[in-house]
């Protein structure tokens, strides 16, 4: 099978070209123009350099494929608001669209996010279906990811689009060059992280969650979404787990819920003043003081999603922080 991979360079998409690959398949990347792949060096995969915004460039990138897994996506958190996070979530993901339909792409994957849908306790994990609860952070990427889901599940309601929904809590792998999950492990590993907030949430391996997006391929089922996660913990077990796993000492400041919210809207005070992002913005401070908890069951059941332990994840996010110069 001819796959078009979008964000094929990122920490997910790095590690699920690995595992395409490894199932004898080929792989078209989009990439971005003049962007540096170094997660991609030495795979033989064909790159397709085009803007996500340009649908000609889209729908040129997928001709010739069998199907399509969107990755590619803005994950930024500052500013709050913006019209380009909205452009390149939204706005991209229609010309995803456009490219399936004219080019008779078999299987569209769309890769959303867990925040998709309400989150709920460790007793009472959120589900699939559950109602979206993370308006209430006012951040345009929560909010952008989950109106481009909709988009998809209008079209395969309406216009019988061959979708699939994936929809990963949080991750940590190999081949993270942002660095994303990995700037915690880096924040922890330097001696960054003063303490921790009562709140927690999901994570999995990217590697578990590459496995079970090469598997939607063929065993997903149109129309569906899938919660893709592991663990539920709470900041303090999960910083516990990383610095167990790194060889530091954890932080041992229990920090209220009070406080963080008062140094994430001082935080985002004085980022409008300067123009800079945050350590810490009011929305990350009240998010950091939620328990956001999701089952993977589902995915499990119907997607063969694995269950590797988490510190797998982070020992070989950490090896690869470490060969590439990170820790520095």
């Amino acid at each position: 099978m001819k796959i078009l991979v979008t964000g094929a360079d990122g920490l997910l998409g790095s590690n699920l070209v690995r595992e395409l690959l490894s199932r004898g398949h080929a792989i078209r990347a989009f990439v971005q123009p003049g962007r540096q792949q170094v997660t991609l060096d030495g795979l033989t995969i064909e790159k397709f350099a085009g803007n996500l915004l340009n649908p000609e460039e889209v729908i040129q990138s997928a001709e010739g494929c069998d199907s399509i897994i969107h990755c590619a996506a803005s994950t930024a958190v500052w500013p709050i608001r913006s019209e380009i996070i909205n452009k390149v979530n939204i706005d991209g993901t229609k010309n995803i669209i456009q490219a399936v339909y004219k080019n008779k792409i078999q299987r569209l994957i769309y890769v959303g996010t867990a925040n998709s849908f309400g989150f709920g306790s460790k007793e009472n994990p959120g589900v699939e279906g559950n109602p979206y609860r993370s308006a209430t952070y006012g951040l345009d990427y929560m909010d952008s990811k989950y109106k481009a889901m909709l988009m998809v599940l209008d079209e395969v309601k309406k216009n019988s689009l061959p979708g699939v929904i994936v929809n990963p809590t949080f991750m940590f792998g190999p081949f993270d060059s942002t660095p994303s999950s990995g700037a915690m492990i880096l924040a922890l590993y330097k001696g960054k992280v003063p303490g921790y907030t009562k709140g927690g949430r999901n994570y999995l391996c990217a590697k578990d969650a590459a496995v079970a997006i090469a598997n939607a391929l063929t065993l997903g089922r149109i129309g569906e979404c899938y919660i893709l996660g592991n663990e539920n913990l709470s900041y303090k077990e999960i910083f516990n787990r990383i610095s167990s796993t790194i060889g530091v000492k954890p932080p041992s400041l229990a920090i209220p819920s009070g406080f963080a919210k008062l140094y994430g809207h001082i935080g985002s005070v004085m980022g409008n003043i300067t123009g800079k992002a945050p350590a810490v913005s009011y929305p990350l401070s009240r998010i950091a003081s939620d328990e956001h908890y999701y089952s993977p069951a589902k995915a499990r059941k119907e997607l063969g999603l694995p269950q590797t332990p988490v510190e797998t994840g982070i020992h070989e996010s950490f090896e690869w922080l470490k060969s590439n110069g990170y820790l520095k």
